[in-house]
């Protein structure tokens, strides 16, 4: 198992966040040697700049936090975000037609900012927003994020009422082991609910508690 702080992409995603807010939580993932920060695309080069002699990476986040943008307007910010220098790619799925079973709408939605990673050699990351699906639509929405190209599926943006869960960690990891990693996301604030998400498989935690988590943790 990979050291603790590794796991963590330290976040901050508030509409609210300033420029100094961003450097600090860039100082923080220095310090704790994160495995990433993740900032929306606005602040990607901010981040960049700040980490550039580090090995903490830069993920931004796309379509963020609904998902109902045009595809086109999601790879060009996934492009806009990878040209800033994000090395990761945490995009929303097109919910509403997952919900319409328009899965090759959804799949040509992933599969677009895919390209992009692609071209930019950055990882893809998917956010389903398990909470808001039935196990059943986990399971599609898992199997299309792979097909279109994903790296990773993850839970939750946090922004729409629910996080992760244990059930949803586990559903996903058994839907795409082999295929692509998991990562939790959406109110994970303590030791116990990191590990937990761990223990059920999750390759990377979205977290904005990391620093609490990890002193928590006696580092």
């Amino acid at each position: 198992m990979k050291p603790l702080n590794k796991y963590f992409d330290h976040t901050l995603l508030s509409p609210l966040a300033t420029e100094a807010q961003i450097i600090r939580l860039c100082k923080e993932a220095i310090r704790y040697d994160f495995y990433s920060v993740c900032v929306n695309s606005s602040y990607a080069a901010l981040a960049a700049e700040h980490l550039a002699d580090c090995p903490v990476g830069v993920t931004s986040v796309v379509g963020f936090p609904l998902g109902a943008s045009l595809s086109a307007a999601k790879a060009e910010e996934a492009a806009l975000a990878c040209e800033a220098g994000a090395d990761e790619i945490d995009m929303v799925m097109a919910l509403g037609a997952l919900k319409d079973n328009r899965k090759e709408y959804v799949r040509d939605d992933i599969a677009q900012v895919a390209a992009v990673c692609y071209e930019h050699d950055a990882a893809l990351k998917v956010i389903i927003e398990s909470h808001l699906l039935t196990d059943d639509e986990i399971r599609v929405a898992c199997r299309l994020a792979v097909a279109a190209g994903a790296d990773f599926v993850k839970t939750s943006t946090g922004f729409s009422g629910g996080g992760a869960t244990v059930h949803a960690v586990e559903l996903m990891h058994e839907c795409v082991a082999g295929s692509a990693q998991v990562k939790a996301s959406g109110g994970i604030r303590d030791l116990a609910a990191a590990q937990a998400m761990i223990r059920a498989g999750a390759n990377r935690i979205g977290a904005s508690a990391s620093v609490r988590i990890m002193q928590e943790a006696g580092f």
